[in-house]
């Protein structure tokens, strides 16, 4: 099997006619199955896809990630060039009412609560739905072909990998920390082993490779494609990051958006050839 990845956005571009934003868009192409993972955060995404001349009517179905703004903002632009209703696949807690807090900052002074950044999705569900998007929401893994699965909710395992505690949720009242049930990612069974394919992975970019070898059964890591959740990682939990990916054999880390530059180049000296940086406009052939 052949797997294709353009990224259609992310922090950094890769050419000068293209446009760089906080967030993540990828559209995966394998011999069954075409899908995007993640929209980014506006119509970025959709005007790349446009500059590099990439197709998106095709687009069989929209994985996302989890519910912030830079993996969901961008979905009713892109579904402008898909021009079909498309399914949608995520977890109920997408809809979250999402935070971030910021302590100590006084952004506006006549809010009391600036401290607390709304950072879930930037519309309404029905808006979306009128543009075509045409939800699957769940708990579960979905496979959304013969090869290609979602990951559903994804155990904590490691140790050393934890969520964000600044990342909250408001529910009944308060602001409570989210512990991030709809973080999801998408593997991908190829002949050389798993292809995953991660949105930011906030559970643990070691936790999901785990979760993709349960659900699958397969017993390689061949690529892992996408954020990584590292920026904020002190070098112990790097270099346990690193020691499980070459206990795993993983021949292809293309890191993007939330990985951060430390942790990009403490990946590249670990794993030479091996590592690369992926942004808007890089295009990779498995």
């Amino acid at each position: 099997m052949t797997v294709r990845i353009t990224t259609l956005v992310e922090n950094t571009v890769s050419w000068a006619n293209l446009l760089a934003e906080w967030g993540l868009c990828m559209l995966v192409e394998t011999d069954n199955l075409t899908f995007l993972s993640d929209t980014g955060t506006t119509s970025a995404a959709a005007q790349n896809a446009l500059a590099l001349g990439v197709p998106l009517t095709g687009v069989d179905v929209i994985t996302i990630s989890h519910g912030h703004f830079d993996h969901t903002g961008g979905l009713l632009a892109l579904m402008q060039l898909i021009r079909k209703p498309v399914q949608v696949v995520g977890h109920p807690q997408i809809w979250g009412s999402k935070y971030a807090y910021h302590p100590g900052e006084k952004m506006l002074e006549y809010v009391t609560d600036c401290e607390y950044e709304y950072i879930g999705i930037p519309y309404a569900r029905a808006e979306a739905e009128r543009c075509g998007a045409r939800f699957t929401l769940g708990a579960d893994p979905v496979w959304l072909s013969d090869t290609v699965v979602t990951s559903g909710e994804v155990p904590m395992k490691t140790e050393y990998e934890t969520i964000d505690p600044m990342l909250l949720v408001w529910e009944d009242g308060e602001y409570k920390p989210d512990l991030l049930p709809d973080d999801l990612s998408v593997f991908i069974k190829t002949e050389k082993g798993l292809v995953a394919i991660l949105g930011c992975a906030h559970r643990g970019i070691i936790n999901h490779l785990w979760r993709g070898l349960e659900l699958t059964g397969v017993d390689t890591i061949y690529a892992v494609v996408g954020g990584t959740h590292l920026m904020a990682a002190d070098d112990e939990r790097i270099e346990k990051t690193i020691r499980e990916l070459k206990r795993l054999n993983v021949e292809v880390v293309a890191a993007s958006h939330c990985t951060g530059l430390h942790a990009a180049c403490a990946l590249e000296h670990a794993l030479g050839d091996a590592f690369r940086f992926n942004n808007a406009g890089t295009r990779i052939t498995l």
